[in-house]
């Protein structure tokens, strides 16, 4: 059905015959195109896929600069130092006008465990995000969470912190949007659904042995809800709407190109000292 004019078209026109209208890919092919690298990385979960891979890469990288730099054991645990020298989020280094760390420690972790359970939160919310609002409003979402996140958390304390999941309560608050605007059963399981897994993860942040930063974690819940809110689903393709938040979404991708050029500059600084 052309969403210009309403009348009945096939599902190969590009432009409406009657009122030529520019029609957008179905749901079904925008939500589920042909997948990439000959399947090993499915369309609609590219981003996340990428993300994660990033994650990595970066916790890879800080493992083996903390072993050269003396700690062993940092595969399991890696030292303040180093975190710091890669951009962690740090309340007198952001007083110094070092606002790039708000970004980049959302890309860093401290070991094994909190990689690996940062990944697996991250393949499933981020994969549901991704499909219901496309990549590039997902990755807004992403991004301005994990500043909102890291931001309240420099207010509530000057310590040191890193790690993925400010974005990915910013995903959950997403999802919980999702679930408020659209009035059904399924709405009402989705929002349910991440509302217990907001409950847990703040709980467990409350428990002691557990140096969790729950003021990230809020942060970056509110700023995806927020902003899931006001943003609404997918429109038809080419409308303003969307060329808007394509727009936001490349400016998103320079300021994150920018934050880690930054990061690389610090760090050669600081490797020199």
């Amino acid at each position: 059905m052309c969403p210009q004019c309403r009348a009945f078209i096939t599902t190969k026109d590009k432009i409406c015959p009657y009122c030529n209208e520019p029609v957008a890919p179905r749901a079904i092919d925008r939500r589920n195109p042909s997948p990439i690298l000959g399947g090993l990385i499915p369309h609609a979960r590219f981003l996340t896929v990428m993300i994660s891979t990033i994650n990595a890469g970066m916790y890879l990288i800080t493992v083996l600069y903390s072993m050269r730099a003396g700690n062993s054991s940092a595969l399991m645990g890696l030292d303040t130092r180093t975190l710091v020298m890669f951009g962690a989020k740090f309340g007198p280094a952001i007083q110094l006008g070092q606002w790039w760390r708000l970004l980049t420690a959302g890309y860093l972790h401290g070991g094994l465990f909190h990689i690996f359970m940062n990944s697996w939160v991250l393949l499933d919310v981020g994969a549901q995000v991704e499909e219901l609002y496309g990549a590039g409003r997902m990755f807004v979402f992403y991004t301005l969470a994990t500043i909102g996140g890291f931001y309240l958390s420099f207010l509530w304390s000057p310590g040191v912190s890193i790690g993925a999941s400010a974005g990915i309560l910013g995903l959950i608050g997403v999802m919980i949007a999702w679930g408020t605007a659209h009035r059904s059963a399924i709405g009402d399981a989705v929002r349910g659904q991440y509302v217990r897994w907001v409950i847990y993860m703040l709980i467990i942040g409350l428990l002691p042995g557990f140096n969790v930063d729950n003021a990230a974690h809020v942060g970056g819940l509110a700023t995806g809800f927020g902003i899931a809110w006001l943003a609404g689903t997918q429109r038809y393709e080419g409308s303003p709407v969307e060329k808007l938040w394509k727009v936001a979404a490349g400016f998103c991708i320079l300021l994150t190109a920018a934050c880690f050029v930054e990061m690389y500059l610090s760090f050669s600084q600081f490797a020199q000292q």
